[in-house]
C-alpha cells in the first residue's frame, strides 16, 4: 500500500517511532518541545495520519500507534525519488550517490559489503 506522507506527517511519524506509543497530548508536547507547533497543529496533522491510515487511535485516552514502519516508509520515499528522478534506474540513482560523495574507506567497504550480500 502506497501512502504519500508530507514532511510534517513524517514528524509526527518520526516521534512515535523513536518513543512508541503516546497519546495525542504526549505527541502535541513533544512537537511543541522540537518543532514549535501548537496543539492544534498537530491534532490536525494526527488527523490527517489517521485519514491516510499511517496512524491508529486507540482507545481510551487518545492513543496513537504508527501502523506504517519506518523502514515502509524510507522504501516507498526512495522507490518514488528513483522514479521521479531517475527514471526509475536503481543504477543510476546509486552511480549518483556514490559519485557526488566524498566517501570514506570504511564507507566504500561498508557499501562493498552491502552489494556483495546481495549477489
Amino acid at each position: 500500500m502506497k501512502i504519500k506522507l508530507f514532511d510534517s506527517e513524517l514528524k509526527v511519524m518520526e516521534v512515535l517511532w523513536r518513543e512508541g506509543n503516546l497519546t495525542a497530548g504526549q505527541l502535541a508536547l513533544i512537537l511543541k518541545e522540537e518543532t514549535g507547533w501548537n496543539r492544534n497543529t498537530t491534532y490536525t496533522v494526527i488527523k490527517k495520519c489517521i485519514d491516510k491510515d499511517a496512524i491508529e487511535r486507540l482507545e481510551p485516552n487518545f492513543i496513537c500507534r504508527a501502523l506504517l514502519s519506518k523502514e515502509e516508509i524510507q522504501e516507498q520515499e526512495t522507490e518514488e525519488l528513483i522514479n521521479k528522478m531517475f527514471d526509475g534506474s536503481t543504477e543510476m540513482f546509486f552511480a549518483t550517490f556514490v559519485n557526488e560523495k566524498n566517501l570514506t574507506k570504511e564507507q566504500i567497504d561498508k557499501l562493498k559489503k552491502i552489494v556483495d550480500k546481495l549477489k
